[in-house]
């Protein structure tokens, strides 16, 4: 089972999924084992007088990357434990 679960989170390093948020004009790439691997913002999206508007949008981009990856990470490691709980997994 060590085994397997060694070759699930190293094919989950490699997997990865994206989410963006204001309507595309940020974009954020995570790793289904927790990672962000890229922000891209669209330059049209910058604006110097409202800053809060950008950290937002990169923060749900984010975030909303980060929660698919750990679904994903879940289902996936679940096929390996057959549902066992083991703690210190994502």
């Amino acid at each position: 089972m060590q085994r397997q679960m060694e070759e699930t989170q190293t094919k989950l390093a490699e997997q990865t999924v994206e989410a963006s948020s204001g309507g595309g004009a940020v974009k954020t790439v995570v790793s289904c084992d927790g990672l962000i691997k890229s922000i891209q913002i669209d330059p049209q999206a910058i604006n110097p007088e409202e800053p809060q508007l950008l950290e937002d949008l990169i923060l749900t981009a984010a975030n909303n990357a980060l929660s698919q990856a750990k679904e994903i990470y879940t289902a996936e490691m679940g096929k390996v434990t057959s549902g066992i709980s083991l703690p210190g997994l994502m």
